[in-house]
């Protein structure tokens, strides 16, 4: 549990008092991150190596970064799978923000749904570079036939920060959709997600 007042905190505050255990001042080493890499969240996904060089610090005193990281990940994971997703569709978008938004390569995920729309399976299908992670919709299906699989939900980031669907994004997805329709299987969404919002292929009216 966090220690009391943490809401009270700025960022640097913040990520100070994560740095507690740093051999040199957790405020300066902050202060560095935060300099270098403009949030957070871009802190807590930087590659471990370039965030020690930023901190001027050995890449395991900042492994309590890490460790916040995926605990809060996994949190929003498991709040995520209580429910059916479509009826918890929030708790999804929080999920896939907080493992995905501030990566900084292109990933390509896919949550495999059973009949009654709760999660069995979340893979990764693609890690890709900052702005392509290669994606075959074949792949997919055979994928979520082998896990007897329902419905799908595809999620994908755009290290750029902004969400908005590409024509290649679009394309794919269209392949995605009319190869789970062949062989009754639906595709509920493609979520793409970044830094600066979310955006829902349903929402938009691609799907």
């Amino acid at each position: 549990m966090a220690p009391p007042g943490c809401e009270q905190l700025d960022d640097r505050a913040l990520l100070a008092r994560l740095l507690r255990h740093v051999p040199t001042d957790p405020a300066v080493i902050a202060s560095r991150l935060l300099e270098r890499f403009g949030s957070l969240g871009a802190v807590a996904w930087a590659d471990p190596a370039e965030r020690a060089r930023a901190a001027g610090t050995e890449p395991e005193a900042l492994l309590d970064l890490e460790v916040q990281r995926d605990v809060a990940v996994r949190l929003a994971r498991i709040e995520a799978s209580r429910r059916p997703v479509i009826s918890s569709w929030a708790a999804l978008e929080a999920y896939a923000r907080g493992a995905m938004a501030h990566r900084p390569r292109e990933q390509f995920r896919v949550l495999f749904l059973d009949h009654r729309n709760r999660l069995m399976v979340e893979e990764l299908v693609a890690d890709g570079t900052v702005d392509h992670a290669p994606v075959y919709p074949r792949e997919v299906i055979r994928r979520a036939l082998e896990v007897s699989a329902s419905a799908l939900i595809l999620v994908h980031n755009h290290p750029s920060g902004d969400p908005t669907p590409s024509r290649a994004d679009i394309e794919m997805t269209r392949k995605v959709v009319e190869a789970a329709k062949a062989l009754g299987l639906q595709v509920h969404d493609h979520l793409v997600v970044g830094r600066e919002g979310t955006a829902s292929f349903r929402g938009l009216g691609l799907i």
